[in-house]
């Protein structure tokens, strides 16, 4: 048996809510179940915990088979894995990440394998991941999961896990259908969307009035009225992130942008920095609105509306989590109207010149070539800025250390002088590209 309450010590959890110990009850015996809970409220602890607890530590085979849409989540669910300290082999399969580094991990088999549809399909067509001890399947964002280009990777797994007792779907929504494929007889339900009132409650939602002015100008009025507040801008299609990003560039809006056809190690760069201060503007499609680990955002901006109220709804999950406020901005321009699904559960937006753009963040991100995969870790980071590059540590910021490299935030007013210290130093004796995150 695990020790769920030292588990949670090394995750600094004094106590599970009541969700996450409903979703423990009703695992105790391996049963079908349909969870459906805000995003923000601790799913992915819950049913970890619901999984690990069936999963037995000497035999070394595949046990939990996690699918998430998206590698963002992918990476969201490992980190949790590991920050619980269990021990067990977690290996990660994910589009954009060398298909034969997640072989090499997968010739002595994990506990768990945690992956996107198209690679765990790839993986198991070529034979890499064995399925006869799998007996845990869960699908994370299930609804986003079975739509169209996921569906049909998804029946390929599945019917691929002949030894399958238990099924989870986890969802922030309750639109999705669930397929026949899906083994799911006698299923339970755990629903704590509908009875969330508080979440509700702390979710203010406006219009904004565009018919005046270009909803370009509209968007930099709004920024210069919000402030220094970090908030994402959701489009609906990737040209318009782009231009959109480009635009308020020009007008000295510093922000990132974000969306699925950018490189892996660009679409980093951007989350990392602006989870870390370096931008308080996220330009980005819906690829945001589910499973990116991105806290404190004060303003949800739909500069174009959302055209269903399950897409709304997750862009909103991006803010007001947990016991955090937060305000979603829809922009109504010229021949567009409030989307009928809002009901009257609004207010109008007012802004008032004049509209000074925001003063620039205080953050800085440096890119290093060096990660997990060559033994550099948080402590080894600081330790080389603090030494070589002569800086305090309340001049180093939020440290990511992925497989390959690592993102630092460095105090903006400190960078110069670090940067000419550490440049063409090694970090662990290692030989280290170092320089400005783009």
């Amino acid at each position: 048996m695990w020790n769920i309450a030292l588990l949670l010590q090394n995750i600094k959890i004094n106590q599970l809510n009541t969700m996450q110990e409903e979703v423990l009850a009703k695992q105790e015996s391996l049963s079908n179940l349909l969870l459906l809970s805000p995003t923000g409220s601790g799913k992915t602890l819950a049913y970890l915990l619901a999984a690990i607890s069936h999963i037995n530590k000497e035999l070394k085979a595949c046990q939990v088979l996690i699918i998430a849409p998206t590698r963002e989540l992918v990476l969201q669910i490992e980190n949790v894995n590991k920050q619980l300290g269990t021990g067990l082999k977690i290996s990660s399969c994910y589009g954009g990440h060398k298909r034969e580094i997640e072989e090499q991990n997968l010739i002595e088999a994990p506990h768990i394998i945690i992956g996107t549809p198209g690679r765990l399909a790839d993986h198991l067509r070529r034979g890499s991941i064995k399925t006869q001890n799998i007996q845990t399947l869960i699908l994370d964002e299930y609804d986003k999961n079975l739509e169209f280009g996921f569906e049909e990777e998804v029946k390929e797994i599945v019917q691929q896990l002949s030894a399958l007792k238990n099924t989870l779907l986890v969802s922030a929504t309750a639109q999705a259908q669930i397929p026949p494929f899906i083994p799911f007889e006698n299923a339970q339900q755990l629903n704590y969307i509908e009875s969330d009132e508080q979440e509700k409650q702390q979710l203010k939602i406006e219009i904004l009035d565009c018919t005046t002015e270009t909803k370009e100008e509209r968007l930099f009025q709004l920024i210069c009225h919000n402030g220094d507040r970090p908030s994402i801008v959701f489009c609906n299609h990737r040209a318009d992130v782009e231009d959109l990003s480009q635009y308020l560039k020009s007008r000295g809006i510093y922000n990132e942008y974000y969306h699925g056809a950018m490189e892996q190690r660009d679409r980093e760069t951007a989350l990392c920095k602006f989870r870390n201060g370096t931008s308080y503007i996220l330009i980005t499609t819906d690829i945001a609105s589910r499973g990116l680990d991105i806290p404190f955002i004060r303003y949800i901006i739909h500069y174009n509306i959302a055209p269903t109220l399950e897409i709304f709804t997750h862009r909103n999950g991006r803010t007001a989590r947990m016991d955090a406020s937060g305000t979603a901005i829809i922009m109504i321009g010229a021949q567009e109207y409030a989307p009928s699904y809002l009901g009257e559960q609004y207010e109008h937006k007012t802004l008032r010149a004049p509209f000074n753009v925001p003063d620039k963040p205080q953050w800085s991100t440096l890119y290093i070539s060096l990660g997990k995969k060559d033994k550099v870790n948080k402590i080894d980071v600081v330790g080389f800025l603090s030494q070589v590059g002569q800086l305090k540590k309340e001049d180093i910021g939020l440290i990511e250390v992925k497989d390959f490299c690592a993102f630092v935030a460095v105090r903006r007013s400190r960078l110069a002088k670090a940067f000419e210290l550490i440049k063409g130093q090694k970090i662990k004796n290692k030989k280290a590209k170092i320089e400005l995150a783009k």
